[in-house]
């Protein structure tokens, strides 16, 4: 396994990292968290928002006595309701320093090594936000902290007024708009950033593709097309749609989410597919589909 430095925080984090939000139950995730770590993956991303909590406190329990290896990463701003019909944006400051006492009970550690804004909107009272991460890393029960968003105003916002370190954004060869704006200035700027959706849901592997993100059938079949151009089996898709998200300097790692041990082996195996050559990462920027993000500019 290989390991970056996320942004200019002291964090060296696994370039591929583990997602919990698929997992449910303890006898589901142990299997897959246990190879994770065998596999040297350091970096485990949940949210206090998953199952109300309780993928927290799977991810707490499994990694307990590893605690010292491991960095732990979750959100806070998304609040459920009492009566459990969903949740409200809430990203106060009150709200975040109560969120914060509840994740760390059932992730049963002391401190949380990337604490994660869970969205945003530049309407948001972001200097009251970013007031209380700050207190927060003061107090010591936060090391450091950053935001998921993939709005310009938003990233550009929080890049101008806080101490962020990380930036986690959707991305892959199915939605290229980071490439826009967001990569340069986030890596300009010493945030690193965190991918999620890498393979596009499975589309970008081996999964049957369905409409995604507005593109039709036709265009993602093209993709995977592309893609197999370069392959020696259409298994190793997915590995090439990862090594092209990695190839940006401004990506730190990439976060993926698995139900299986196999899969998450599988995924693993792109790290041997990275970096790509000159001419396979240009063929793929010049010929997959890119378009702008329209709105919060």
């Amino acid at each position: 396994m290989e390991y970056k430095q996320l942004g200019s925080s002291e964090l060296k984090v696994s370039r591929l990292s583990l997602g919990g939000m698929s997992f449910h139950t303890e006898a589901q995730a142990q299997p897959i968290i246990y190879q994770a770590l065998d596999l040297g993956i350091n970096y485990f991303d949940t949210a206090d928002l998953y199952d109300k909590g309780e993928n927290e406190q799977i991810i707490g329990k499994l990694l307990k006595d590893r605690r010292q290896d491991v960095i732990l990463a979750t959100k806070v701003g998304n609040q459920w309701r009492k009566d459990g019909s969903g949740w409200d944006w809430n990203p106060s400051k009150d709200y975040i320093k109560t969120a914060v006492k509840q994740s760390l009970k059932r992730l049963q550690t002391d401190y949380i090594d990337l604490y994660q804004l869970h969205g945003g909107t530049i309407d948001d009272p972001i200097d009251e936000t970013i007031e209380a991460f700050e207190e927060l890393c003061q107090e010591g029960c936060v090391r450091y902290y950053g935001i998921s968003s993939i709005r310009h105003n938003v990233i550009r916002a929080y890049v101008q007024r806080s101490n962020i370190v990380s930036n986690m954004m959707q991305y892959s060869l199915l939605d290229r708009r980071p490439e826009e704006f967001a990569l340069d200035h986030l890596a300009e700027h010493q945030v690193g950033v965190l991918v999620r959706g890498g393979i596009a849901k499975g589309f970008l592997a081996s999964k049957e593709p369905r409409a995604y993100l507005g593109h039709e059938l036709e265009t993602i079949h093209e993709v995977q097309a592309l893609l197999d151009q370069n392959l020696v089996s259409p298994q190793q898709r997915g590995h090439l749609a990862l090594a092209y998200c990695w190839q940006h300097p401004a990506v730190t790692s990439i976060v993926v989410g698995a139900s299986s041990v196999e899969q998450l082996q599988q995924n693993a195996e792109a790290i041997r597919y990275q970096p790509l050559s000159a001419a396979v990462y240009q063929q793929l920027r010049l010929q997959a589909p890119l378009w702008q993000y329209e709105k919060h500019r």
